[in-house]
């Protein structure tokens, strides 16, 4: 069976695809519409293809409850809020943004959209067509958003982290039942930051073979190292986190990468594509004159004359490859000389007799 490809855009994901490079600026707006617009031209500036944002309300994504699980009084997010509820509500993209938000990003030349925590969220995208819907790791499970996420029948990017296959499996059912059959899925590790022995690279290959669709990898860790091995093991979506300053307040700026490190990541993913290549082994055409100069032959180590039989003290190998190759060495001892051949010149059939 052959890997499905999508389309987001003017962009074909999948396979001998280009990675498509997601720059997540998730609510690292703090809720100043100037630091979202800066946001975007980071993002288009570092050269991703796509910029996206979060789009919840608080009251639609966690209960307004004290009990232990919901409750941040003793947890490193506590000074955002008691809360589970009052953390979102600090952090809650205003919905009128969007279509501004999407205009700044198509004059920078960057795709524009973002990942929605709930029907009402799903219809503000819908509203300015968005080209492709992404569900979050926490919402794989949450089988009604998904399916009404893929009703809308645009390119779909579920995050896996901390799935098991079978999930993975029943929320792609409920994609694919829709009628829709765009869809990528991401490896992701949680943590914030993500704890790299946890990640498990290796996952994304497991997933691949599984569900034979665009495979990609969502990043929480710390520094460029990880999405850029992703792209080693087969990675053909990287999403990261960004932020204009890991010193700004919110929960999600500590872990993202400042302004030069995007770019930085965007570069280096992109030399890493160049070299994986094919499966090939051969020369490649930059390489040919070192294969010509850096490689040995046969010579001349003193003067032969013409009719001399040739032994193996009149022979030397030495760079360039300009004459017989080294394995012939034993193979032309014996032989007469056909022509008079000078001191380091080259040995070839030509001037050998039988």
């Amino acid at each position: 069976m052959v890997e499905k490809k999508i389309k987001i855009g003017n962009r074909f994901i999948g396979d001998k695809q280009p990675c498509f490079i997601i720059a997540e600026a998730g609510s690292n707006h703090d809720q100043k519409f100037s630091q979202a617009i800066k946001l975007i031209e980071v993002a288009a500036e570092a050269g991703a293809d796509a910029v996206k944002f979060q789009v919840f309300s608080a009251s639609k994504i966690a209960a307004n409850t004290n009990a232990r699980i919901a409750s941040l009084r003793n947890d490193k997010f506590g000074t955002y809020g008691k809360n589970l509820y009052n953390f979102y509500k600090k952090f809650e993209m205003p919905k009128e943004w969007l279509p501004r938000l999407q205009k700044h990003a198509k004059e920078c030349g960057i795709i524009f959209s973002a990942t929605a925590f709930d029907e009402e969220a799903v219809d503000e995208l819908a509203k300015i067509g968005v080209p492709f819907y992404k569900i979050a790791s926490f919402e794989l499970v949450h089988i009604p958003l998904i399916d009404y996420v893929a009703s809308k029948n645009k390119p779909i990017i579920l995050s896996t982290g901390m799935a098991t296959m079978p999930e993975i499996a029943e929320a792609l059912d409920t994609v694919r039942q829709t009628g829709n059959s765009r869809y990528a899925l991401l490896h992701c590790g949680i943590g914030y930051p993500a704890h790299v022995p946890d990640i498990n690279l290796a996952a994304m290959e497991a997933m691949h073979k599984r569900f034979l669709c665009p495979i990609g990898y969502s990043d929480h860790s710390l520094g460029i190292t990880i999405p850029i091995a992703a792209i080693a093991r087969g990675a053909k979506i990287i999403e990261k986190h960004y932020t204009i300053s890991r010193k700004l307040r919110g929960p999600d700026h500590k872990f993202a990468l400042e302004p030069h490190e995007l770019k930085l990541m965007v570069r280096s993913i992109r030399d890493v594509e160049a070299a994986i290549g094919s499966n090939l082994k051969k020369p490649a055409k930059s390489e040919l004159i070192h294969l010509k100069r850096g490689r040995r032959s046969i010579f001349a180590s003193s003067f032969i004359k013409s009719g001399d039989v040739i032994t193996k003290d009149k022979l030397v190998v030495l760079r360039p490859a300009s004459g017989l190759a080294p394995k012939f060495f034993k193979r032309i001892i014996g032989k007469k000389a056909r022509l008079n051949i000078g001191p380091h010149e080259p040995i070839t059939w030509n001037k050998l007799g039988r």
